[in-house]
């Protein structure tokens, strides 16, 4: 990652501006994760209707609060992880092209250019993992990339386990405080922070925030805004 200094302008008084997106339904109409499952099963990777039966249910339970982040991992990698990655990365590269890039709506491009123009530090921070992310976090011209990381074996072979903090729920600020150490910053250093989300499981992301974004949000995360005061944003229909 490149130092904060040299993509994120000051402000008069030497401060800067820190920007945060969620990624599945904030930035994408989809989740990534939970359709990357699905083309696993469109490529013939695993099992179709039972890998389908469960990546719906642990689809629900991320819908609901209520998700087992390592069985879920576990179950979400073990489609692609025993390929040799070079395997894996071609599979990926043709999701790439055929589920996402038709995904990425100019107005959420607009809205990731208008955060990097002002000269803001951006960030995307992903409860979905590195491996299915990165490639994304680039298609939209994003370098900082904070997503669940992976345990690898000594020869690099994905692993189905989670290394370090995922970033998931409270999780998320705690990356987001990580990250910012790691280049000599501060949350409190920044003149204001922006965070944008659609679900309620980034609540304590978006209470970190100068400015909560609400964005394309569930029922459950609008009522929420609504109450707080919280601005509320639709990039899709």
């Amino acid at each position: 990652m490149t130092p904060a200094t040299t993509d994120a302008a000051p402000t008069p008084d030497g401060r800067r501006h820190l920007c945060l997106f969620d990624l599945d339904g904030t930035l994408l109409p989809i989740d990534s994760d939970h359709a990357f499952g699905e083309f696993m099963v469109a490529i013939g990777w695993t099992d179709g209707d039972e890998f389908k039966r469960r990546n719906d249910a642990f689809f629900a339970q991320y819908q609901a609060g209520t998700l087992d982040l390592p069985a879920y991992i576990d179950f979400a990698t073990s489609a692609w992880r025993h390929r040799p990655l070079a395997e894996a990365e071609a599979a990926h590269a043709r999701y790439m092209a055929e589920v996402i890039t038709p995904q990425i709506r100019p107005a959420a491009r607009e809205l990731v250019q208008f955060h990097q123009q002002r000269g803001d530090l951006v960030a995307i921070v992903t409860a979905t993992n590195a491996f299915v992310t990165t490639p994304i976090a680039r298609a939209f011209g994003v370098d900082h990339l904070l997503a669940v990381d992976l345990e690898r074996s000594s020869s690099g072979d994905w692993l189905g386990c989670i290394r370090g903090t995922p970033t998931f729920r409270e999780g998320k600020v705690v990356r987001v405080h990580d990250w910012l150490a790691s280049q000599g910053l501060t949350l409190g250093e920044f003149a204001s922070v922006s965070v944008y989300s659609d679900s309620p499981n980034d609540l304590a992301l978006l209470e970190i925030a100068t400015e909560a974004v609400a964005t394309n949000p569930s029922p459950a995360l609008e009522a929420i805004a609504v109450e707080r005061g919280w601005r509320i944003l639709r990039l899709f229909p």
